[in-house]
């Protein structure tokens, strides 16, 4: 294919004189044309015509901003009903509020980043507000968006404390299901939230309490701890955290309170370590790096490093940053209290000529404890997990089953030849996630309520516990350097089964993402 020369007079979209052309001077042309050669045409020339550029070296098309409601693509919101734009300043401001308070609400429940943000955005959408832009930073929701004549509205809510309660996170969830749908009623819709806002929780508060001790009991049966030593993990999980209630209402910060439960938890574990070798408790020495670990089990910041992680993975960079120096501080906190603890534990125990096992036993998975109990176990941690973090009772033993499934898996794969615990610990995750996906979908839940209490069997946060007793016991020793390298080691290790946990999860949740579509059609037909 050619392309045609501006000037030549057979383009058609080229514009010429009538005067200058052949046809309207006939006389004319003989006169300006020169003799012609014999034997040579006289045919006038013409310009060689400048080929097309090929589509192999046409350059790339610039990059235009997606909208806002492209980012409903693997969430359940997606393909919302979107309502005609509003066009006055006044309906526009409401609807933006409106989406903003669900956003905080969110956020106050314990929500990551990912999910507030594309809730803020459907409930948006819903609302016809299109033109969206939408940031969140930690603490802090910022909202803009402008009306069909240009006038831009931007709100701002910050958040400084925040609760685990997934049932209210559930109810949210449903509610901006009913938005998508497409009945959307922007009053009826402001005062359904605030019936969610102001509705009881549904478990007493002796319940929520009490799930943390038979958690921690759990825990310490995983890693094969027996009736006693777990009875008193989960009393010692009990103390630490009615500590840590009392000063915090003292306004007293986290990383005081981390490091008091830290001390408090060491320290119980070797007053029933003592007894035991005194005849009174049937509590070995092994016992003790298990009643520490489930002791401590209310202040490990295991889920928060996963959100981090979750956050830094999914875009959220200066989110994730800062929750992880939020963690920072929290494991500094139990560091310093652990430490303490076990350097005059040690002590005692050196001054009473006893002696303590090495906690090398523990690890991020349950393998020291025989199957039928591990499994049965984590089924105990999935359903004291989901209690905890406040889940409705339809939602408790479906976190069981799941949590047992996961450390089944992780158990599994953890046999195989040439695959670590990081390996296992991750596709444990990645399973989590895509089954907690589709189940909590089909459920009316939003995937998290399932996904995070699950994730407690895959004990992701004791091998810290392991890598201070490593430090702190080897210190005196001849060989303190290589004892810190190896606590150093362990630590870092359990950040990376950490990481491995929240990649695999938010991978699972990814693949779950393209079978879930039927689920949400049947879910929204429903509701229409």
């Amino acid at each position: 294919m050619t392309q045609r020369d501006p000037g030549d007079p057979g383009d058609p979209g080229h514009a010429t004189d009538p005067a200058a052309t052949p046809a309207a001077a006939p006389a004319a042309a003989p006169a300006a044309a020169p003799a012609a050669a014999p034997g040579r045409s006289t045919r006038p020339t013409r310009r060689r015509p400048m080929l097309r550029q090929s589509r192999i070296w046409r350059g790339e098309e610039l990059t235009e901003t997606l909208p806002m409601i492209e980012s409903l693509r693997h969430t359940p919101y997606r393909n919302p009903r979107v309502r005609q734009a509003a066009a006055e300043e006044r309906e526009a401001r409401a609807s933006l509020d409106l989406a903003l308070r669900v956003g905080e609400l969110m956020l106050r429940c314990g929500a990551g980043a990912p999910q507030v943000e594309s809730s803020v955005v459907a409930v948006a959408a819903a609302a016809g507000l299109d033109n969206l832009e939408v940031d969140i930073t930690l603490q802090s929701l910022l909202v803009q968006c402008s009306t069909g004549s240009g006038v831009p509205i931007t709100m701002l809510r910050v958040v400084r404390s925040s609760t685990r309660d997934f049932a209210r996170l559930t109810a949210v969830h449903e509610f901006v299901e009913n938005l998508v749908a497409g009945s959307y009623d922007r009053e009826a819709a402001a005062e359904q939230l605030l019936e969610i806002r102001r509705a009881p929780r549904f478990w007493p508060k002796w319940m929520v309490r009490g799930s943390l001790g038979l958690l921690a009991a759990a825990i310490a049966v995983m890693l094969g701890a027996g009736p006693v030593p777990a009875l008193v993990a989960g009393v010692s999980a009990l103390f630490v955290e009615y500590a840590a209630r009392v000063l915090g209402r003292g306004g007293l910060p986290d990383f005081y309170q981390c490091a008091i439960g830290g001390f408090m938890a060491t320290t119980i574990a070797w007053g029933a370590f003592s007894l035991g070798a005194g005849g009174w408790l049937p509590v070995s020495s092994s016992d003790f790096a298990f009643i520490v670990a489930g002791g401590i089990t209310v202040l490990l910041p295991g889920r928060t490093v996963a959100s981090a992680f979750e956050d830094a993975i999914s875009g959220y960079s200066v989110t994730g940053a800062g929750r992880m120096f939020a963690v920072f501080l929290t494991t500094a906190g139990i560091i310093l209290g652990v430490a303490t603890g076990l350097s005059l534990t040690l002590a005692l125990t050196s001054a009473l000529n006893l002696e303590l096992a090495s906690p090398s036993i523990l690890a991020t998975r349950a393998l020291n404890a025989p199957l039928a109990l591990a499994v049965g176990g984590a089924f105990v941690v999935g359903v004291a997990g989901a209690v905890s973090l406040r889940s409705r009772r339809l939602l408790v033993l479906p976190c069981g089953v799941l949590c047992a499934v996961g450390v089944a898996v992780s158990l599994a794969v953890s046999h195989v030849d040439r695959l670590g615990f990081l390996a296992a610990a991750g596709l444990a995750a990645t399973v989590l996630g895509c089954g907690g996906r589709l189940l909590a979908l089909r459920m009316g839940a939003p995937a998290m309520v399932l996904v995070v209490p699950a994730s407690y069997g895959l004990l992701p946060g004791l091998a810290i516990f392991r890598g201070l007793y490593e430090m702190v016991n080897g210190a005196s020793a001849s060989s303190g350097t290589l004892a810190l390298q190896g606590g150093l080691t362990t630590l870092l290790g359990a950040m990376a089964a950490l990481l491995a946990i929240a990649a695999g999860s938010v991978l699972g949740e990814f693949m779950a993402a393209p079978f879930d579509r039927r689920i949400v059609q049947k879910r929204r037909a429903r509701r229409r």
